[in-house]
């Protein structure tokens, strides 16, 4: 007899708390990427002007959800389950 193979299922959607973290660890490295000028813009001729800079941080703080959506750096992590024991929800 054939055994019915389990398909693997999805992760369940993450809750309210699990976002709010995720969302203050890239607000926390679209600043650092920001403090650390990785997406200054260029002087000089040719350079995009005031416009430029604009979208720079655009540019920072989607690569700082894009860096949470990948694992980030734990930060949502410690913040989750900080938020979680003062909750008294206990760690899941």
């Amino acid at each position: 007899m054939i055994q019915p193979v389990a398909l693997p299922t999805a992760p369940p959607p993450p809750d309210a708390l699990r976002r709010s973290a995720e969302a203050l660890e890239a607000a926390f490295l679209a600043e650092m990427l920001k403090s650390a000028g990785a997406f200054r813009p260029t002087e000089g001729p040719g350079s995009g002007g005031e416009g430029e800079a604009h979208f720079a941080s655009f540019l920072a703080d989607e690569q700082a959800r894009a860096m949470v959506a990948r694992g980030g750096i734990g930060l949502a992590d410690s913040i989750e389950h900080a938020l979680r024991l003062r909750a008294g929800g206990g760690v899941p």
